[in-house]
């Protein structure tokens, strides 16, 4: 529980850095004047939207810390791991330091910060189509996953190959706090390629550049980081990006009727 406590208070002030980056880099300065009666109206108007998100988080945290504890399913990893064979498991053993805190910063820190910042800006500037964007998205990606990650148990790389992780390597126990959020078998689909492709085609609907071209450079990079940090197995994320993709596709159609 300390140690939960600890990085909860790193992790928040990392959080508050990047917010008073994002503030500075990322929203106009006529936004930040808006007056509290209008902010106050818009919070109302997109209020909906803001409670689901909360609400799939919510019983994302329930289903990780609760419901799978009492499941006691099949590992479906061997599988994959015949399937693709040990490509990602090499990259374990070439890991460069500086890569490896590189992707480690942007899988800890600054890939939970684009899930936050998003609605906030939405929120912010008032764009209803991004936000519902991201709210129904969100919606129908866990709707999706959550029988894979109850039924079809897939281990991470690290725990099946029995090496230390690079976020533990990089961040002593950190590990004790990340798996309050999540479970060493949650791997098909990748949820981090999903979400991350989501937010960067939700933020692009905004026309703001610079955040849109941050947005992209994070997914790009996730995407990449749980490949490289022997996290995620090739087939979590081609079928977290297909998911994704293909909810975007839907979602394109349903908004624009």
């Amino acid at each position: 529980m300390k140690q939960i406590l600890t990085w909860l208070i790193i992790l928040g002030s990392i959080n508050l850095v990047l917010l008073i980056f994002g503030l500075l880099f990322f929203i106009p300065r006529e936004i930040l004047k808006i007056k509290k009666s209008e902010f106050f109206k818009i919070f109302k108007n997109q209020l909906p939207y803001i409670l689901i998100i909360i609400g799939v988080v919510a019983f994302h945290l329930i289903e990780v810390n609760v419901i799978e504890p009492q499941l006691t399913g099949n590992d479906y990893a061997n599988n994959i791991r015949n399937f693709e064979g040990d490509i990602v498991y090499w990259f374990s053993q070439h890991w460069t330091p500086i890569l490896v805190y590189f992707f480690v910063i942007m899988y800890i820190a600054v890939y939970p910060f684009t899930l936050w910042f998003s609605p906030l800006y939405f929120l912010l500037t008032n764009n209803k189509k991004a936000m519902k964007t991201l709210t129904y998205g969100l919606l129908l990606i866990y709707i999706i996953v959550l029988p894979f990650y109850l039924f079809l148990p897939i281990t991470n790389v690290f725990t099946y190959y029995n090496i230390k992780s690079a976020l533990e390597s990089t961040i002593p126990s950190v590990e004790s706090f990340f798996y309050t959020t999540t479970t060493q078998n949650n791997c098909l689909p990748s949820l981090h390629t999903t979400m991350t492709i989501l937010v960067a085609y939700s933020v692009s609907l905004t026309g703001n550049k610079k955040l849109t071209y941050f947005s992209y450079f994070t997914a790009i990079t996730i995407i990449i980081s749980v490949i490289y940090l022997s996290i995620h197995w090739i087939t979590d994320v081609i079928t977290g990006a297909i998911l994704s993709l293909g909810v975007i596709i839907i979602l394109r159609k349903m908004l624009k009727e």
